[in-house]
């Protein structure tokens, strides 16, 4: 989000930027893309927290939380197709695209409800099971102000809304991680297998 804040806010501004700062710009939203990605397992360990105590609170915070990611991850999409049009066609041809598809449908219109309310329900259900404390869940519900959709950029509420949501989670992360058991070796080297296979066969279907 920070790579971004100099450039405006919509997205005629996002695709200039991109046309002029394309390594930046491709840095900062792949990044953003891969954080929301991210993000997927720390609601699920979250609402699996609440859920030990209040089921109902985290079957709906945790679904619409993680909807609302699901759908951050469709405008990420989008994104980087506007980006390669930049590239292929030119800004111009880009931004016209852009603004002549920008109300088409898709289903992902329907869960922006959700990009904003799963974290302000996901935060009172951790605030009335005392999964976490009175700030931290200030701090997430504060998550539901970061703006959505298609090539957006940086406004002073987005940086407060990425600082809160790191506030909320980072030192319940970090209690996960110190309370959970220690991984063994042998389950450490089947975890590298893992990886390293997912790689190879990516990379094999690529080059095919």
């Amino acid at each position: 989000m920070l790579l971004r804040v100099r450039f405006h806010f919509f997205f005629p501004d996002q695709l200039a930027a991109y046309d002029e700062h394309p390594t930046l710009m491709t840095v900062s939203y792949s990044a953003f893309a891969a954080g929301t990605v991210v993000m997927c397992p720390a609601v699920i360990a979250l609402a699996t927290r609440i859920g030990a105590f209040r089921p109902t609170w985290a079957a709906f915070g945790g679904t619409l939380a993680l909807v609302g990611l699901f759908a951050r991850t469709f405008h990420a999409g989008i994104d980087h197709l506007a980006f390669q049009l930049v590239d292929v066609q030119g800004r111009s041809v880009a931004t016209t695209a852009v603004a002549d598809s920008y109300q088409g449908f898709h289903i992902f219109q329907y869960a922006s409800f959700a990009i904003m309310l799963g974290w302000i329900v996901l935060a009172a259900g951790a605030w009335r099971t005392g999964v976490l404390g009175r700030p931290s869940c200030l701090c997430l519900s504060l998550t539901s102000a970061l703006p959505l959709g298609v090539l957006k950029g940086t406004t002073p509420l987005s940086i407060v809304a990425i600082v809160a949501l790191c506030v909320a989670l980072a030192p319940f992360g970090l209690k996960i991680l110190l309370d959970g058991p220690r991984p063994t070796r042998r389950s450490v080297a089947h975890l590298a297998v893992s990886i390293a296979l997912v790689v190879i066969l990516g990379a094999v279907s690529s080059l095919g």
